[in-house]
């Protein structure tokens, strides 16, 4: 197989939604759990016509656009994650990291096939916030669309004009430098052993282990170009790479779950530390996609985002 062969292909389709709120904001201290419920509960509620059936009895469980988005089943002949009943989801947010910014601004990424399903997404969006947002149920107005990994920043969507999208693609990869910086931008929680990941405790190999393994199922279920590399040997390379000058600590945080009807602890790691290009080599791709997946429990909600820093690298489109 040739070294082509095995660069990791996601096609991506990065959004930035802008909404409009009359009062100041009052949102939780991270919303994107709020916003993640709601989008969900809008969602079904846009696409369900089967009133008061669970989803995996419904006769529209694998066609449905609701269950492939937020339950995601294995393909009956699925080779993978047989054992489990869902599979990553689509889809993750990016929460605007400014506390007061208005207008407000929610970004949302699309893999793979997922971006056919987008006039579904800004349709539950636009419902989200008109029902309201958290238990104050602030309610916002949805007033565009941008596609940031489209040229200037396009505009796809304003309120009463027709949709216009450019097809998801892969991120390109750019030359690995002499030494980078990977900042963590919302808590990164991960295990090891069944043990949560301290900062005193960080490996590289904790952090790219888990994100190996994320973009391996989300190609795998959302693209027709599964990865195909040696996993087992990336990942044991991965527990000799060193990791300098790290700079982290914990940030606790407790969300509660209305589906599980109970609190769940969320916390990860904040954070900074430097890599060495030599070191590295063999995971660049993996490292510089993984900016638009997030690693680590709850990416889908914005948990586990980073970004990567370099003075010859150009900025990843993950922005606000």
């Amino acid at each position: 197989m040739s070294s082509a062969s095995r660069l990791p292909i996601l096609p991506l389709a990065v959004f930035r939604c802008h909404f409009e709120t009359t009062e100041p904001l009052r949102l939780p201290a991270y919303p994107g759990s709020a916003w993640r419920g709601a989008l969900g509960h809008a969602l079904k509620r846009t696409v369900c016509v089967v009133r008061g059936t669970d989803c995996p009895s419904c006769l529209l469980y694998r066609s449905c656009v609701f269950p492939y988005v937020f339950e995601t089943p294995p393909p009956p002949d699925s080779e993978k994650m047989r054992r489990y009943a869902t599979a990553p989801h689509p889809f993750a947010l990016r929460i605007d990291p400014r506390p007061n910014g208005l207008p407000y601004r929610l970004g949302l990424t699309l893999f793979g096939r997922a971006d056919r399903h987008l006039p579904y997404f800004i349709h539950a969006l636009d419902q989200a916030g008109k029902t309201g947002l958290g238990r104050a149920s602030q309610a916002f107005e949805l007033i565009k669309v941008e596609q940031t990994d489209a040229p200037e920043n396009a505009i796809v969507y304003e309120p009463g004009q027709p949709l216009r999208m450019t097809p998801a693609r892969t991120p390109a990869i750019p030359a690995l430098p002499e030494r980078f910086e990977i900042r963590l931008e919302t808590p990164l929680r991960l295990k090891r052993e069944d043990h949560l990941v301290t900062p005193a405790q960080f490996r590289f190999g904790d952090l790219f282990g888990p994100l190996l393994r994320r973009l391996s199922m989300l190609s795998y279920f959302h693209t027709d170009t599964p990865l195909e590399v040696d996993f087992a040997a990336l990942a044991q390379s991965a527990r000799n790479v060193p990791v300098h000058e790290p700079k982290l600590r914990w940030h606790d945080w407790t969300r509660y779950s209305s589906r599980q009807q109970t609190t769940m602890q969320m916390g990860g790691l904040l954070g900074r530390f430097e890599l060495r290009g030599e070191e590295v080599e063999p995971f660049w791709p993996y490292l510089w996609l993984g900016q638009w997946t997030h690693v680590g429990k709850g990416a889908t909600m914005g948990l586990g985002r980073y970004r990567i820093h370099a003075a010859s690298l150009p900025e990843p489109l993950t922005d606000y």
